[in-house]
């Protein structure tokens, strides 16, 4: 309260100074007495005037101020003496008070009264302030006065209450009041607080409003409680006082328990509170909020809020008073600003209790949290979520998380995003160059949605300011801006074509379209049409825009036809020739009809005209003159041919309910090309010629997986048979692509997906292939420079990181051997071109159905002659697997990348996947159930394959066959099935709500595969079949990296299960056996497991076994010995996994393990058992034990990244033993002596070695292993005065000496320092060394007084090693 008067006495001093200059500028009241003359003294014989002018304050009639002669602390004290010391004392104070009652009976005196008093200037009253309290107010300061002046304020107070303004400009009632705020103390303080609330209860509602809010510049803190009461009394009377006496409550200090009376008095109001009331009241109920109570509070106001309610009808009525009311001012407008003032004012209020107080903030995010139904969900929600995440940094986490699970839970429905977004869609607009393509379609699909909804009244602002942005962005001249506008357009064209047949949430109980609305679409689509014809790449987003559009939704009959018939005729003119007429031109190859599935003896067929396509709009583009017969014709890029073809099939497929008879005869029509098989030719040609021909084949390639894209859902065989062999030319053009593109460096395939950037789908070039063509000789053209982030594969397990392998570099010569040599594949992969193919859809892998061998019979009742065998074979199973890898990879497998930020796109990642995201998650997995079967048939088929390939071989490795084309596709195609069947399972969807069901189904499907027909069983029992069912097929496996998806994807089915335990031990087993495998060689009789599959593995291994230190001993002990024993090129018997290439690997893991091992095992304490005790020393010299072989391995493989492992995991294995083992040996010591100290020698020895390793490490200098020895050496040093400490504690201190340790190598060598040389062998580097020993030494005192030196010496050099 202190703070507060003292903020608020400029306030009060100018409020006065206003009123008196006011005062002055008026005419003489009327009722002024006439013996008063202006500007005259004052001349009474009164008690009160004498006593005034004897204290120094001497009263003037008229408009005159009275004046102050003396300080104003000075009169009241001369006035209260005089009144104290006068004989007449107490009776003079009431002569005193009857005078001034007297006094002030004429309006004008009163008036001169309640105005501040004139200071006399003089060199006294300079020094001081200028401005002067009022004769009120000063006697009020004096205590004997006070009362009774109160009293007469009060009863003065009624003449004034519903009086208008007086004359002069003064309103009295405020004047008088202002009298009695900020007194320096009120002598009784309770009787004022009961006069000023029966003067409230009383006066006009203007007046109580300033009564109310003077209450804390009135009262003292004593009267806050009571004061309280009364006001939560009045606040249920008097709701048009809500906000001054809310406000007044804020300021007052009140208990906690008449706080929450009054919030929940507020709270029960709030529904039916006026609009302007409403900041006020969420500012109170927010500023009461304790730390206990908040969540509770919060959530009861999010109950009570509505949005919808309070807000947008005002709004709405806003936005039509602007259309009616243009150029005229009326109340409504100033209505319509109130109410746009009071939802700013609401949102300021919530902005900042949220951004200073954090329990406000998070008690809300958790309130929506905790709201499960989806229709409690209101628009405060969503538009609280985005105003905590704009405030508070550290929430954003929380909230984005919050974000996600209600949209996946479907608490966030469509209408609630409408109403949120409703009246922000400008500022939206406005950041339009920052989303993605699929971020843009989402975002005009909901304002369109709003736009063309009669439910919203200001649409037609929406619809006005949508086509002025979509014109705006089609007629720029870039792609960015013109990709805008052509995603805009489109869905926006949706929206209005959209089937209103059936009942709709747009216009709801209409019919079909309305020829207006219908112009409307045509006309709009029209205008993309004309905007990106000049352009190939958006033309060619414009078909693959539409064709979304009709595939995603449906459109009314009236557009689809218009669309059917325009796209029908269009492409005819465009791309259709007749066969018969072979194209004549100035072309560099000769035009062929190639890929024709029909035998065409006259000239009824049709054909692509591709090849002059190409060639005309490269040459036009080159600057040349146009020589086709077709000149006159528009000129269409060849790059519009796939998508042209999308649109035209899917408007066909939904005009005739799929049936693409209509179109049939571009399935099996051949293309105009030219021979596409390089052969001799090839090194031959220009490098444009090279480029013209690899392009040639992307356009072929694209056409192909369009026309199977349309053709595969088609039940005739015969259209079945042509769709597989299309396929077939599909796999045999990517082999051709792969030759073609291996001897055209720097080439820049067309685009094939257009709703991106043009700089992001840049193709990777191997640094591999640039290496052939600089050894083959000169092509031309510039070398691109090759980028330094490899493509990411599909399989994520591909990546391998050798950069502690120190793999042999590849010979020149032998570079050059394999590029010439006609037999060796290439190394183009083409998924560094993935971005340049037309996407495949879902409903292509229905061709699975088709078996590996089946056959299929074409004889049909009408056709009974024709019969032919069809068959999926290894090579169009491989690519339509690889495809669905990936598509599952992108959808259902989270990003190991790091975390993408809110509500950005995730870049490269997702290019090539335009089709696939217009569908959810949960849509796909239910698409990969209904394929488990005839993948499980796959499956099968090359199981029994390569069972078959053993038996014959008699089980050798290498036999016949092994190496050929068809057992490598075989291999890859059992490794992506397997990867397809590990990215389905490990989905982290399936628990989610709705999808349980999907997971029963699948692994019924498995289950059926071992016990055909059993139904109704429980999830255990379920998971339990199918990880026996897929177990079985590890006795054919015929890869290491088949083995790793094999184990993970037994692992996803362990981790579903309640028991998992159950079967931990199978995969333990089953790792180990892949481990113990031989497994056929790689090219060059490398090993062909790749180092990071096998550390995977190995891992899998050792984290699921039983006893991790006996396997770590068995490979240690057992299979490192006989690798040692072994030729250079050969591994171990027991594992041949294991070689001189991969010992790293195995060393790193067991390592790694070794040490996660013992320090996720307990210290122990001295309560426990002497059993517990017996098993942890026990478990202890077992792990030594495994140290210390693992570490003196070092001495054989001395690699540096086998020494980069020993020095990172040493030091910890030797933390580990100080934290978990130390403890141990403490109480453990006097009860198992020699155990301990045998223990504790056998770890010496290790750390000696740690210690040689370090001197090894300086001394060669390498900065790759010296960043690791300062820490090391601390470690050890740790280790020796803790080891000195057990002794100590045990009073075995007899055992322990130290000594020097010299440095010295891996071997034992010493070291011989510069130093050493040149002086004594003291002065070498020599470091602390501690010995244990089971005899008792007579040297310990002497070894302890070197201990110091010794110690300090080895820091100052650990020191010098950091630095």
């Amino acid at each position: 309260m202190v703070s507060k008067r003292r903020l608020s006495t400029s306030e009060d001093k100018e409020s006065l100074t206003e009123d008196a200059s006011k005062a002055r500028k008026q005419p003489h009241s009327k009722k002024t007495k006439k013996s008063h003359v202006h500007n005259e003294v004052e001349e009474n014989d009164s008690v009160f005037v004498k006593l005034l002018k004897t204290s120094g304050i001497t009263l003037k009639t008229g408009e005159s101020q009275n004046q102050l002669a003396v300080d104003q602390i000075v009169f009241q004290k001369k006035l209260f003496q005089t009144l104290r010391k006068h004989p007449s004392y107490p009776k003079i104070v009431e002569e005193f008070v009857s005078g001034l009652e007297s006094y002030i009976e004429d309006q004008d005196s009163f008036r001169n009264c309640l105005l501040s008093c004139e200071r006399l200037q003089d060199e006294e009253a300079s020094m001081g302030t200028s401005y002067c309290k009022s004769l009120i107010k000063l006697l009020l300061g004096i205590d004997i006065l006070q009362p009774a002046i109160i009293k007469i304020l009060f009863e003065k107070l009624p003449e004034f209450l519903f009086k208008n303004v007086n004359s002069d400009g003064l309103n009295m009632p405020r004047l008088i009041i202002n009298q009695l705020k900020w007194l320096d103390r009120v002598v009784d303080s309770k009787d004022l607080t009961t006069k000023i609330m029966q003067l409230i209860s009383i006066a006009p509602v203007y007046l109580q409003h300033d009564f109310v809010t003077s209450l804390p510049e009135i009262l003292g803190d004593s009267q806050h409680a009571d004061v309280g009461n009364e006001l939560s009394d009045l606040l249920t009377e008097n709701t048009l006082l809500t906000v001054p006496i809310l406000d007044v409550l804020s300021s007052l200090r009140l208990e906690p328990k008449l706080l929450t009376k009054v919030r929940q008095l507020v709270m029960g109001k709030l529904s039916s509170i006026m609009l302007d009331d409403l900041p006020m009241s969420v500012k109170f109920i927010l500023h009461s909020i304790t730390a206990t109570d908040a969540l509770e509070v919060i959530s009861e106001l999010r109950e009570k809020l509505d949005l919808q309610h309070f807000f947008l009808p005002s709004l709405f009525q806003a936005s039509q008073s602007k259309l009616k009311n243009k150029g005229q001012t009326s109340f409504s407008g100033n209505q319509e600003n109130s109410g746009q003032d009071c939802v700013t004012l609401l949102f300021d209020v919530i902005k900042s209790a949220v951004r200073y107080e954090k329990i406000i903030s998070e008690a809300w995010i958790k309130a929506i949290e905790n709201t499960t139904s989806v229709s409690e969900h209101k628009i405060l929600d969503l538009a609280m979520l985005f105003v905590i995440y704009s405030t508070n940094t550290q929430a954003k986490k929380y909230i984005e998380r919050v974000l996600r699970n209600k949209i996946r839970s479907g608490c966030f429905e469509e209408q609630l995003l409408q109403g949120t977004f409703y009246i922000h869609y400008l500022g939206i607009l406005d950041y339009l160059d920052n989303m993605s393509p699929q971020q843009i379609r989402k975002l005009f699909y909901i304002l369109s949605t709003l736009a063309f909804s009669k439910q919203h009244e200001a649409s037609s602002h929406i619809q006005d300011d949508m086509y002025l942005v979509i014109r705006k962005q089609l007629s720029s001249t870039m792609f960015k801006y013109k990709l805008i506008g052509i995603i805009g357009a489109v869905t926006m064209a949706g929206i209005i074509a959209a089937d209103r047949s059936r009942s709709s949430s747009l216009t709801p109980g209409r019919g079909d379209l309305s020829s207006e609305q219908c112009t409307q679409v045509t006309s709009l689509l029209q205008l993309v049409h004309s905007c990106s014809e000049q352009s190939p790449q958006a033309s060619a987003l414009y078909y693959d825009e539409f064709a979304n559009l009709i595939q995603g939704r449906k459109l009314a009959p009236k557009v689809l036809e218009w669309a059917g018939q325009t796209i029908f005729n269009d492409f005819q003119d465009a791309f259709v020739v007749d066969i018969c007429v072979v194209p004549e031109g100035d072309y560099p190859f000769p035009v062929k009809a190639l890929y024709g599935l029909e035998d065409y003896d006259s000239c009824d067929g049709i054909a692509i005209n591709l090849l002059p396509l190409l060639f005309s709009q490269d040459f036009v583009q080159d600057g040349g003159r146009l020589t086709l017969q077709e000149s006159d014709q528009k000129l269409v890029s060849p790059l519009c041919l796939a998508p042209y073809f999308r649109l035209l099939r899917l408007c066909v497929d939904r005009q005739h309910n799929g049936d693409l008879e209509e179109i049939d005869g571009l399935l099996d029509c051949p293309i105009f090309l030219t021979d596409l098989e390089p052969g001799e030719r090839l090194e031959s040609m220009s490098v444009k010629e090279r480029s013209f021909i690899c392009s040639l084949i992307f356009l072929t390639l694209n056409w192909f997986r369009e026309v199977v894209n349309a053709f595969c859902r088609q039940m005739l065989p015969e259209m079945k048979v042509k769709v597989l062999t299309r396929l077939k030319h599909i796999v045999e053009l990517q082999q051709l692509l792969e030759k073609h593109l291996a001897v055209t460096p720097d080439y820049v395939p067309p685009l094939a997906n257009f709703d991106l950037e043009t700089s992001e789908v840049t193709p990777h070039t191997s640094t591999a292939v640039s290496a052939k063509i600089r050894i083959q000789g000169n092509l031309g053209g510039r070398k691109r420079k090759a980028d330094d982030s490899k493509t990411s594969s599909p399989d994520p397990l591909s990546k391998e990181d050798n950069s502690e392998c120190d793999p042999a570099p590849y010979d020149r010569s032998q570079l050059e051997k394999e590029f010439r040599g006609k037999e060796e594949k290439t190394s183009v992969s083409l998924q560094n071109y993935r971005a340049f193919f037309r996407e495949l859809d879902l409903e292509v892998f229905s061709i699975l159905h088709c078996g590996l061998v089946a056959k299929f019979i074409l004889d049909t009742e009408m056709h009974t002659e024709a019969t032919e065998v069809v068959q999926l074979q290894p090579p169009e199973l491989l690519f339509l697997l690889e495809d669905l890898a990936q598509k599952l990879e992108n959808m259902l497998t989270p990003s190991v990348t790091r975390r993408s930020p809110f509500l950005k796109s995730k870049g490269n990642r997702n290019i090539g996947f335009t089709h696939l995201h217009q569908r959810s998650a949960s849509e796909i997995a239910h698409i990969v159930v209904q394929l488990l079967s005839p993948m499980c048939n796959h499956l099968e088929n090359i199981h029994n394959y390569f069972q078959g390939l053993t038996a014959k071989n008699h089980g050798v490795v290498d036999g016949p066959g092994i190496k050929g084309q068809e057992y490598h596709i075989m291999s890859s195609c059992y490794q992506r099935l397997l990867q397809i069947l590990h990215g389905f399972f490990a989905w982290n969807g399936f628990f989610q709500p709705g999808n349980i069901n999907l997971l029963y189904s699948a692994l019924e499907v498995l289950t059926n595969r071992l016990k055909p027909g059993e139904s109704e069983q429980a999830l255990d029992e379920l998971l339990s079949q199918s990880f026996h069912y897929l177990q079985n097929f590890h006795l054919s496996i015929p890869s290491f990296q088949c083995a790793l998806y094999l184990i993970r994807l037994l692992m996803v089915i362990l981790e579903k299960s309640t028991a998992p335990t159950q079967n931990k031990g199978k995969i333990a087993s089953l790792a180990r056996q892949f481990l113990c495998r031989v497994w056929p060689s790689g090219e060059k009789e490398k090993s062909s497991i790749p180092n990071d599959q096998l550390q995977a593995l190995l891992s899998i291994y050792l984290e699921h076994t039983d006893g991790v230190l006996k396997a770590i001993e068995e490979i240690a002990g057992v299979g490192v010995p006989e690798l040692i024993n072994s030729p250079k090129e050969a591994s171990s018997s027991t594992f041949p996994t294991l070689t001189r290439h991969t010992f790293v690997i195995f060393f790193r893991v067991m390592m790694a393990e070794l040490e996660k091992t013992v320090k996720g095992l307990q210290a122990g304490t001295a309560a426990d058992s002497e059993q517990i005790h017996e098993e942890k020393l026990l478990y202890w010299n077992m792990a030594v034990r495994d140290f210390s072989i693992l570490i003196n391995l070092i001495k054989v493989f001395d690699s540096r990244p086998v020494l980069h492992v020993c020095l990172k995991y040493g030091r910890l294995f030797v933390e580990a033993f100080l934290k978990q083992c130390m403890p141990l040996l403490d109480f453990s010591f006097r009860k198992h002596r020699e155990d301990v100290l045998s223990l504790l020698e056998t770890f010496q020895l290790n750390t000696r070695l740690l210690h040689h390793l370090c001197g090894h490490s300086k001394i060669h200098q390498d900065t790759k292993l010296t960043r690791h020895v300062p820490l090391l050496k601390k470690t050890l040093e740790l280790l020796v005065c803790r080891v000195k400490a057990m002794l100590i504690l045990n009073n075995c201190r007899e055992a322990f000496w130290l000594g020097n340790l010299k440095n010295r190598d891996l071997q034992g060598e010493e070291i011989i320092s510069q130093n050493s040389q040149e002086s004594t062998a003291d002065e070498s580097e020599d470091d602390t060394s501690s010995q244990v020993s089971k005899s008792k030494g007579t040297e310990g005192g002497e070894g302890d007084e070197a201990s110091d030196g010794e110690k300090e010496r080895e820091s100052d050099e650990s020191d010098d090693d950091s630095d």
